[in-house]
Order: structure tokens, then sequence, then C-alpha cells
């Protein structure tokens, strides 16, 4: 059972979800790590993001992949998909999508590590993969961030798709 301190701040859990169909940062809600002294890796694979092209106006679908390695708090999961969701009318190229959850991501949670990838639905002929990452300035994980950053495509999808 859990106690209810661990709880205390989450607003989304255990009620009906709420969909904004417009960009909403302040739905995200964390809660702290219980193993802050370990380096593990959490991995959200999130299937169903939408966006809109800000040129078009048409829909552009993704898988997107959330990895981190948290330090005193982690992503509460139900507020997490209901930001994502939140992105479904949003007018935003996929680079600038996946750059704007990594960096709300890190205000929220601070991690040591994390890395965002969009696997974007072709149109027109062409896959848009953008990937963006973060590794704790002045620690090991900024080098980790940048090493990874300059990974072939190919080792970064033998890693994260079926």
């Amino acid at each position: 059972m859990r106690k209810k301190e661990e709880l205390a701040g989450l607003s989304q859990l255990g009620k009906k979800s709420e969909y904004n169909f417009t960009y909403q940062k302040d739905i995200l809600e964390s809660f702290p790590n219980k193993h802050p002294g370990n380096d593990y890796m959490v991995t959200f694979e999130c299937y169903e993001f939408t966006s809109i092209c800000p040129i078009t106006g048409q829909p552009d679908f993704a898988t997107v992949y959330i990895n981190y390695i948290p330090d005193e708090k982690m992503v509460e999961s139900k507020s997490l998909k209901l930001y994502l969701f939140s992105f479904r009318n949003q007018g935003d190229f996929h680079e600038d999508c996946m750059n704007i959850i990594m960096k709300d991501l890190v205000s929220l949670m601070n991690p040591k590590y994390l890395e965002v990838i969009g696997m974007f639905t072709p149109r027109g002929g062409i896959a848009i993969y953008p990937f963006a990452n973060y590794g704790r300035p002045g620690t090991e994980y900024e080098a980790k961030a940048k090493e990874r950053l300059f990974q072939s495509l190919s080792e970064q999808k033998g890693r994260r798709v079926r």
C-alpha cells in the first residue's frame, strides 16, 4: 500500500481523464524517486503521439520514446499521457515537438540523463526521426549525452524498436 505522502501533489492519478487538445505543460506532475542513489533507466513508449503540421495543418503521427535516468524526481505516467495528448492540435514541426518535450521533462524532474525520440510516420515518402537528449552539465551524463547523440540511427533503432 502506498503512503499518502508519496501521492501528495498528484492530481491526475485515479480520476477521470480530461483531455486538452492544445499544448499544456502544467499538466505534468512528478513524484519522489525512492531510489535516487541507483542509476537505472525508465523508458516510456508512447504509440499514439499526434501533432499538427504548422504549414499544412495535416496531422502527424509518431511513436515517441522517452528514456531517462531519474535523480530525485520521476514523471507520473498519467500526467505524461495527458501532456503528450495536449500536442494533438499543436502546430509545431517534428523536431520542435521533441525538443519541447525534452525541455519540459528536464524542467520538471532535473534528471541525470534524458532522451526523447520521435519515430514519425512517413509523409510524402519521407520519415523523420528527431532525437533530442540531455545530460546533466558537469557530470558523466553530459559526456554520455554527447556520445549518444552521435550514435548511428541503426544503433539507436536497434535499442528501442522491437
